[in-house]
């Protein structure tokens, strides 16, 4: 279980995050949507220790993170960022493996279930033939994958994805999206495609300029109303034959 409670954030003098508050139950898939800039990524970032927040506090479990080490909260908190680029040449097996850093102590070198866990989470995401390439030469969407696969690798109760389907084809999104749903791990998630918001979560928060101005399932928060009233965009939500589309029409002028 994830809660953030009133967290603020500013970037020097601009304030990013205003009391913002969300909560994710055990085993559900949380949506923060919002335009560029409304601070999802922020959010994210407060939560899973990147930055600290200067009002507020997450919660983890029950637990406050400032009462966790990093190492504590890693081993029930995962991540998927959206940026995964490395300054070194690892091999994949080898990315994906430090999934399993906080379970180790100093010095201490992986073991066959380790190894089990690795072809595991791999396979999770179709690129078990790629565990002897170079990070380096894979594209953004396979890079996308292997990150998925290293916070599977952790075992999470919880995981945090930033715009988890960022650089993937339509097919490797889907799939993306289905191995996560198959987890019973909390998962929040940044999401700008409001039609995978619609579709696969079960609770949305919609921010705007720092602030969640609607939350809710998302099929009573996304709609015509509120997308033009967040995004500046007209838009059609149909339902039809038990299925959701937002069909997006015009800039509002």
């Amino acid at each position: 279980m994830i809660k953030a409670n009133n967290l603020t954030f500013s970037y020097g003098d601009f304030r990013v995050l205003n009391d913002v508050s969300i909560h994710c139950k055990k085993g559900k898939f949380v949506g923060i949507i919002g335009p560029n800039g409304s601070g999802k990524s922020t959010l994210l970032k407060c939560i899973y220790r990147v930055l600290e927040p200067e009002l507020g506090t997450v919660y983890l479990n029950g637990t406050s993170l400032m009462d966790l080490s990093v190492k504590e909260s890693a081993k029930s908190m995962s991540v998927v960022a959206q940026h995964n680029h490395s300054h070194f040449d690892f091999v994949v097996e080898d990315m994906v493996l430090m999934g399993r850093s906080p379970y180790k102590k100093t010095m201490e070198g992986y073991n066959q279930d380790d190894f089990t866990i690795l072809d595991k989470s791999l396979n999770a995401v179709d690129m078990l033939d790629y565990k002897k390439r170079l990070f380096s030469t894979l594209s953004g969407g396979e890079m996308q994958r292997i990150i998925l696969a290293r916070a599977l690798c952790q075992e999470p109760e919880c995981l945090i994805l930033d715009e988890p389907t960022n650089h993937l084809d339509v097919k490797h999104q889907l799939m993306m999206l289905k191995v996560v749903k198959s987890l019973d791990v909390s998962v929040v998630a940044a999401i700008h495609d409001l039609n995978i918001a619609m579709n696969y979560c079960d609770y949305v928060y919609v921010m705007s300029q720092g602030k969640v101005k609607y939350h809710g399932p998302p099929q009573d928060i996304i709609n015509d109303a509120v997308i033009a009233d967040i995004f500046d965009v007209k838009a059609k939500v149909i339902k039809q034959d038990g299925e959701t589309a937002i069909v997006f029409k015009e800039v509002v002028s």
